[in-house]
């Protein structure tokens, strides 16, 4: 089973007058990044929620987030009138030396100036409150690990979709493979008998064309490939953390699928050959969101 980097979680909890609300969300990354947005009072509980979400995450951009709100109606913030009576002195004044008009909405005006709200330092969390922002952590993350199992499934099964159709345009090219060389062939003799008063060696051009023909053929980058898409489900069939495995899979199928598109020499091969490096491209893409 294969995990997403992408999900979201979410989880609130409740604790002595304070509502708790935690947000997580991850996006594909090489590493493991992740960003914490914490309430003042609660920033002591970094290294542990730290310790408490990298193991699962792993991998993938992330960003927590954690808000801290009063359920009793009570706030430190107030309003600082003595500034705000100042700030409407100078703006009348300077509406009159300008002569521009007053504000219309004074309160908006106001509100967006510095100083105007004053807000005491909170306090450094009680320790059942920093017990509670874990647990609520821990919800979130889980419900993060959730929604990315659900998009590993929806990938899983994009994947094998891709990787099946691959392979039935793999199976279609051997049809192609004995006109291939017939063609080749006809076109060779074709180019020396156009040529007047030539004199070669029929048995030495015979040889010369056995050996380019050799050279042009795909048996095994056929047999390589199959082995890729094989080995590609099998990975997907493993443990969860294969993304780096499955982006290596995806390179060595496509060098496979380049090198049968610059041997193919045939116009229906080649279309085969584009067709299968569109769906590659597709499992690349989407690769990149596998933890």
């Amino acid at each position: 089973m294969i995990l997403s980097m992408t999900g979201f979680g979410s989880a609130t909890a409740e604790c002595l007058n304070k509502k708790f609300t935690v947000e997580v969300k991850s996006l594909n990354s090489k590493q493991l990044d992740l960003t914490l947005r914490l309430p003042h009072g609660y920033r002591r509980a970094e290294a542990d929620i730290r310790a408490l979400v990298a193991p699962k995450l792993e991998r993938g951009k992330a960003e927590l987030s954690a808000f801290v709100e009063n359920t009793v109606g009570e706030t430190t913030a107030q309003l600082n009138v003595e500034a705000m009576a100042e700030y409407h002195r100078q703006f009348v004044n300077a509406s009159a030396e300008l002569g521009i008009p007053e504000p219309t909405d004074w309160y908006g005006v106001l509100l967006r100036m510095p100083d105007v709200i004053k807000a005491e330092t909170p306090a450094e969390a009680a320790e059942p409150e920093t017990e509670a922002l874990l647990g609520c952590v821990r919800r979130a993350v889980d419900g993060l690990m959730e929604h990315r199992a659900a998009e590993g499934r929806r990938l899983d099964e994009f994947f094998r979709q891709r990787i099946a159709r691959i392979g039935e345009l793999l199976a279609e090219i051997p049809r192609y493979e004995t006109e291939r060389i017939t063609k080749i062939r006809s076109r060779i003799a074709d180019s020396l008998a156009s040529i007047p008063k030539v004199d070669y060696d029929k048995g030495r051009l015979e040889q010369e064309m056995i050996f380019y023909i050799e050279k042009l053929d795909i048996n095994e980058e056929k047999q390589r490939l199959a082995q890729h898409l094989r080995y590609f489900i099998e990975t997907l069939d493993g443990e969860p953390g294969q993304g780096k495995k499955l982006g290596f899979i995806s390179q060595e199928m496509g060098r496979e699928i380049n090198t049968l598109g610059s041997k193919s020499n045939q116009a229906d091969m080649q279309i085969l050959v584009v067709k299968m490096k569109d769906e590659l491209e597709q499992i690349k893409e989407q690769v990149l969101n596998v933890m």
